[in-house]
């Protein structure tokens, strides 16, 4: 497959170009004809930080977004996510929002599940080797990751639209092109293509090479096939563009060599910042303080929360970076903030932007429901949530479902949850008041519960004990 793919294009010979063809609509070339151009605007808002090739990248790369002298073709961009797990997190967005900026600007965008490279393991910004996984692991985390991607573009689509004709959003899975490849035919096709001394440069490698664990051969072949994997999609898709994150320059700068080396054509790379904690270290699966987008492993209402905790000299940055508000609006979110910070305005408005575009309306309104339910007490807001968003909200309390008799008190819930101990101590911390029930003090043991007071409409009880401890009680046949 390697050898045939790399005699087919030819300097300045497309062999196919999907999605290259075409003239972008009226609103669009308006767009792009804009003060500052797409790139510009983007560097201005710091989600567009390194461009690459530095002598390309003043004249060629925007001329490319340039309706004027582009032909009036769109652009195809892609950008690649391994799945070193089976969900994306906070770190990944930037690199999505940039794909869905191009996007909005009628460009074509790939989002690339590395399902093979995956087995290798990116060394880029690592201090030793990834744990090495196995391919059914690899699989069954592409197909989340697929499944995720597919769902933020959907998201995307439906909850962002800005009136104006968008490109495409496609996701490709790299294992698709190596899967057939043998390993002989590969290395005799592509790697005498690639110099070691360029390879061994790289101050990802430098960096590994001089680290005590060293360096294997597979961390040092991933540069080669991200390098390759540039190539498949500039010859089958008219790529010209890779985004990826500041650590990605390296491997971008493979790709960049091997396609001009072979071809002759220029091709271009962007780099978007590295979201890091307050400690300066990379959010991140490794770093082990990932904020997960997948919902089984982050709720809607802790990511929300993670934004919503932004410091006030991070927020006007992150709103830039993570939203699509223009940037008048969050200078007027921002002046008002001054005001009364007390209210959290941008906070507030950042984190439901983000939560709406991973999880949607609903996620949103989920995020909403926990945190009035959390931190304002509200009775009607835990009366209308779901098993599913209580067990999220607490997700250390425990679940019990139990049958409601008659004449059910306060101390036989108690007990049947195994919340307090048997015997005189269990009763006196409910008479010295240290149990609630949704959010009510309750000091009398032998009360009978009541419907609507202590069990909500939804069938629901929220045992507290003490400051921390949380109880989720399902009633049966009420």
């Amino acid at each position: 497959m390697a050898a045939p793919m790399l005699r087919c294009l030819s300097r300045g010979r497309w062999c196919g170009t999907p999605g290259r063809s075409g003239v972008l609509p009226l609103g669009l070339r308006e767009a792009h004809s804009g003060a500052q151009g797409l790139l510009a605007a983007q560097k201005a808002r710091g989600l567009f930080k390194e461009f690459f090739p530095e002598r390309g990248t003043k004249i060629e790369l925007p001329e490319l977004f340039d309706r004027r002298t582009a032909g009036h073709l769109p652009q195809t961009i892609y950008c690649g996510f391994d799945p070193t797990a089976d969900s994306l997190h906070v770190g990944h967005l930037l690199a999505l929002l940039g794909l869905f900026h191009f996007q909005r600007a009628g460009h074509n965008v790939i989002a690339l599940v590395g399902g093979a490279t995956a087995r290798l393991g990116d060394p880029s910004g690592r201090t030793k080797e990834r744990e090495a996984l196995e391919a059914e692991r690899v699989q069954s985390n592409a197909r989340a990751l697929r499944q995720g991607l597919e769902a933020l573009a959907a998201h995307h689509q439906q909850l962002f639209t800005n009136g104006r004709t968008w490109g495409s959003f496609t996701v490709l899975d790299n294992s698709g092109w190596y899967q057939q490849q043998h390993l002989v035919d590969f290395l005799a096709a592509v790697g005498g293509h690639f110099r070691m001394g360029t390879l061994l440069s790289r101050q990802s490698v430098q960096t590994r090479l001089k680290s005590p664990e060293g360096m294997s051969l597979a961390e040092f072949l991933y540069q080669v096939l991200q390098a390759y994997d540039f190539y498949y999609l500039f010859q089958r898709y008219g790529c010209r563009v890779q985004l990826g994150g500041s650590d990605q320059l390296g491997n971008i700068m493979s790709g960049y060599e091997f396609i001009h080396k072979l071809t002759g054509e220029d091709v271009f790379g962007i780099t978007v910042p590295l979201i890091t904690s307050t400690a300066g270290a990379k959010l991140g699966k490794s770093a082990g303080n990932a904020v997960w987008l997948n919902r089984d492993k982050t709720s809607p209402f802790e990511l929300y929360q993670f934004f919503v905790r932004q410091q006030d000299d991070s927020v006007e940055r992150y709103l830039k970076l993570f939203t699509f508000l223009p940037l008048p609006e969050i200078d007027h979110i921002m002046h008002l903030h001054v005001k009364e910070p007390e209210k959290r305005g941008p906070q507030k408005r950042l984190a439901a932007e983000v939560t709406k575009l991973v999880h949607g309306q609903e996620g949103l309104d989920s995020a909403k429901r926990c945190t009035q339910a959390l931190y304002h007490s509200s009775i009607d807001a835990l009366e209308v949530m779901s098993d599913q968003e209580l067990r999220e909200l607490f997700r250390e309390a425990s679940f019990s479902e139990l049958v409601l008799d008659p004449g059910t008190s306060i101390l036989d819930t108690c007990r049947k949850a195994n919340a307090i101990p048997d015997g005189p101590r269990g009763y006196r911390m409910i008479t010295e008041g240290g149990v609630s029930i949704n959010h009510r003090q309750v000091t009398n043991p032998e009360s009978v519960l009541v419907v609507g007071q202590h069990i909500l409409k939804n069938g629901l009880s929220l045992l507290k004990i003490g400051k921390r401890n949380f109880y989720i009680i399902k009633w049966l046949q009420l």
